[in-house]
């Protein structure tokens, strides 16, 4: 009987994106069409939006804290490595701004639409580029993983996230 590998520290950081992914297509559905009579979705909307940013904020904090430092060394590509951060910087100021706004702000829904597409790409770049290079790597990637998921606990102790 053959054993099922465990998985590593890409395929947790991949059931981030998945589950991430779930929620910007749960919030496209609140999105009420211009001239819809229904009322729009709010507090679901702050809600969604909330753990949306919460969650990506967590996700980016694991992997520049632990991920990305060994990957970059052992990679050695400096300009894949550089465009994940630029992509977690323009993530987090979006982030940022989404935060400090009211739900019914008429650029509310595009910021979140926006943020959306930024993490489509950089999950692209990670799943295509960086995961395949780091698994080829000499990296650990399965005690990798268990690091990963004791510093989510850490993170998201009393919060009733992902962990």
């Amino acid at each position: 009987m053959a054993t099922i590998q465990p998985k590593d520290a890409c395929d947790l950081l991949d059931d981030d994106h998945k589950a991430v992914k779930k929620m910007f297509k749960a919030y496209a559905e609140l999105i009420e069409p211009p001239g819809s009579k229904k009322k729009p979705a709010l507090e679901k909307k702050r809600a969604l939006a909330n753990t949306i940013c919460f969650e990506l904020t967590v996700h980016t904090q694991l992997e520049e804290e632990i991920f990305y430092p060994p990957v970059r060394k052992a990679i050695k590509d400096a300009l894949l490595m550089n465009e994940a951060e630029v992509e977690h910087d323009g993530a987090k100021a979006l982030i940022a701004q989404i935060q400090g706004m009211d739900p019914a702000d008429p650029m509310y829904d595009a910021k979140v639409t926006v943020l959306g597409e930024y993490v489509d790409h950089h999950v692209k770049e990670e799943r295509t580029e960086m995961f395949p290079k780091a698994r080829a790597s000499k990296v650990d990637l399965v005690k990798m993983r268990d690091a990963l998921h004791a510093r989510r606990i850490e993170l998201t102790a009393d919060t009733g996230s992902l962990a």
